[in-house]
């Protein structure tokens, strides 16, 4: 009897073990049984949370309002945000800035800087040296950088998220536009950590917004590939989307529903706030001419005045959508004068001729990316305010060839739907059905590198070699690793945006520079004089995409290989433990495989990245580790083996001969990066 319970103790512990173990992850994730999303748009933010009980809900803000103005008022000893601020925007017009985020990773030489100073005079902007960006000097003693500004934006909307789900909050899927490089997506993680958010995702907003109407019609979704087109014109920029949904086949889960980006156009500055800033100039010209030889100032001279200016524009613009004509009014516009015009929706569209026929433009970059015809396109729907104006719907409908315009999504909440339920699947603390969303790439990515060649005896010359990392419209998130085969010293390698064709003069020196960092590496010849009898295998750079659209290098390391004979050892009592453990739980004895392989491209040849872009109907899940070896032209080696399981070219000696094989373990040394910032 006293063995049976000796036997029966372990048992016991271990099961006591296992509570307590399930009892901390409840623990940690008591705190956390909310995730939200923040709808980031120029104009406006929109914000949802999921919480237990309450699946997808848009967060009311205090005015009982589902949008809250992107606006924020500085001043000495308190600060104003949303409807507040805007508010404020005509007492103090200084310090109430709208519309930073397209100051967000811009060098002070960007001509959107220039831009933001010719629409907005009454900010004075300052520059930094350091960082070559600019800063808002709201006065002598308070100076905010577009981040700063930024994360107390986004830390009042974790408030109103904590105040409307009665709990804390700290994990967020953050909306950002399409078109943002690898600077605006930093800088919009950074102004995230200032606010103490935990980051889960950034997703772009056109895909948040098809994700939204995926969910929701999740079941008209089948193995067929239907072609669907998002226009989406805010008040700050416009995005043409192509997106594929289809059911596919997946590894864990069968048969689900996924959408894939095809294409993508864009037009930085075509929205609703160029609209109305025509708008008020107009009216400006307008009041100016009623008080002509008054010997009065000009009004545009008077911030207070513009800024009444811009409210009535946005109020005009709104009216003139689904009116002909309105009376445009403002009481004590400037010295105690009222100002009376009416305005047609024909001198609005007078107005707003150039930019309407910029409209079709995004929508031919979407289809070229994609390389896709008009034919191809179901239907074609409707997201964002800018949409609301006819002449708008007018242009695209004559573009885009359809017999009506989509407008059966809500066009104001559809990307914070969508990256809400992005932000429970990515949260531990929930379970939603599977809807796979594979986003692409719109800039592409390669390393560039220099090294001597010999061509002709006795002749050396330079070779400058460029291997593409991520292509442009290449599924991310993904892995990649470039393989450099012929340096056996300290050397560097650069990491560029690769051909940005596609994006007119203007839109490239709104993009700024095209390359991301150097990276010089040391080290790398001591690793050779460390294993002078080892083989090498090059020196590996290790690169992430990752799910935000940010990318990383991880490591990178120089690896060598030897032969040795596997020697049968003892199965010690520990990994006897571990596998009775592991089967307990349901975990098998059969090694992890990696789900993608590695892919080879010498640096000889001039071939396309791996992973880049997939025909509709394949699931071709992210690549862990595409692997784009840059030199030597040798075939590639086999992918390395993964636990204690041989190649597979010795698995097959193995079977033909009988004997014991061999199997290669590889030693490997890294190599230090010292310079790495992009």
């Amino acid at each position: 009897m006293a063995a049976t319970v000796r036997r029966q103790r372990p048992r016991r512990l271990a099961c006591w073990a296992l509570m307590a173990v399930l009892l901390a992850d409840l623990l940690a994730l008591s705190d956390t049984l909310a995730v939200m999303s923040v709808d980031l748009g120029s104009e406006s933010m929109k914000v949802a949370i999921v919480k237990p009980g309450v699946p997808m809900e848009i967060v009311l803000n205090k005015e009982s309002r589902r949008k809250t103005p992107v606006t924020v008022t500085l001043k000495e000893n308190e600060r104003f945000f949303g409807d507040s601020a805007a508010s404020m925007a005509i007492k103090n017009p200084k310090a109430t800035l709208r519309y930073f985020q397209h100051l967000l990773g811009k060098q002070e030489n960007n001509p959107h800087v220039a831009l933001y100073r010719a629409r907005f005079p009454e900010h004075e902007l300052g520059f930094d040296p350091q960082r070559q960006t600019v800063y808002f000097q709201i006065s002598p003693q308070l100076q905010f950088s577009p981040e700063e500004v930024l994360s107390m934006l986004l830390n009042y909307s974790r408030s109103l998220a904590e105040d409307f789900a009665e709990q804390p909050i700290k994990d967020a899927v953050i909306t950002v536009p399409a078109f943002f490089n690898q600077a605006e997506r930093r800088a919009v993680l950074q102004a995230a950590r200032m606010a103490g958010l935990k980051v889960l995702q950034l997703i772009n907003d056109n895909t948040a917004t098809a994700l939204s109407y995926g969910v929701f019609r999740r079941k008209d979704i089948n193995s067929t590939a239907q072609n669907i087109m998002f226009y989406d014109m805010g008040a700050g920029s416009t995005v043409c989307t192509i997106v594929t949904y289809q059911t596919v086949k997946t590894k864990d889960a069968g048969m689900q529903p996924q959408l894939q980006i095809r294409g993508v156009g864009f037009d930085r500055t075509l929205g609703g706030l160029e609209m109305e800033l025509r708008l008020r100039e107009h009216l400006a010209g307008i009041f100016n001419e009623q008080r002509k030889g008054q010997r009065a100032k000009d009004v545009r001279e008077n911030p207070r005045a513009m800024a009444k200016l811009l409210r009535e524009a946005n109020r005009l613009k709104t009216i003139l959508s689904a009116n002909a004509d309105h009376m445009a009014q403002i009481e004590g516009l400037m010295d105690d004068v009222d100002f009376k015009a009416k305005v047609t929706r024909a001198e609005f569209e007078e107005l707003c001729a150039d930019l309407f026929e910029r409209v079709p433009g995004p929508v031919q970059q979407a289809l070229q990316s994609a390389e896709m015809k008009l034919d191809e396109i179901e239907q074609v729907i409707l997201v964002g305010g800018a949409t609301r104006v006819p002449k708008v719907q007018e242009v695209l409908l004559k573009a885009v060839g359809k017999e009506e315009l989509g407008k059966n999504i809500n066009a104001d909440e559809a990307a914070a739907m969508g990256a809400v339920y992005q932000a429970a699947a990515l949260s531990k603390a929930f379970k939603v059905k599977p809807f796979v969303v594979r986003d692409a790439a719109i800039y592409p990515i390669l390393v560039e590198f220099t090294r001597e060649v010999e061509e002709e005896p006795g002749v050396r010359s330079l070779k400058h070699n460029k291997r593409v990392l991520f292509c442009r419209m290449g599924p991310y998130p993904q892995r990649k690793v470039i393989t450099f085969n012929r340096y056996n010293h300290d050397f560097n390698f650069h990491i560029n945006y690769g051909d940005l064709g596609f994006l007119g003069p203007e839109d490239l020196r709104v993009f700024g520079s095209q390359n991301l960092t150097t990276v010089k590496l040391k080290g790398v010849g001591e690793s050779f004089k460390k294993y002078p009898d080892y083989e090498s295998k090059g020196i590996k750079a290790h690169f992430n995409l990752d799910e935000s659209g940010v990318l990383s290098l991880d490591r990178v390391e120089s690896v060598f290989e030897t032969l040795v004979e596997d020697s049968p050892e003892e199965e010690s009592t520990l990994t006897k433990l571990g596998n009775t453990i592991s089967s307990l739980f349901g975990g098998g004895t059969t090694q992890d495989t990696k789900e993608n392989g590695t892919d080879t491209v010498q640096e000889e040849e001039e071939g396309p990245a791996e992973g880049s872009k997939a025909e509709p109907g394949e699931q071709a899940e992210p690549r862990e580790e595409a692997e784009a070896p840059a030199e030597d032209t040798s075939p590639p080696p086999p992918p390395e083996p993964k636990g204690d399981a041989a190649p597979e070219g010795e698995k097959t000696a193995e079977k033909d001969n009988g004997e014991k094989p061999e199997a290669q373990k590889p030693v490997v040394c890294r190599a230090s990066v010292t310079r790495f910032d992009f």
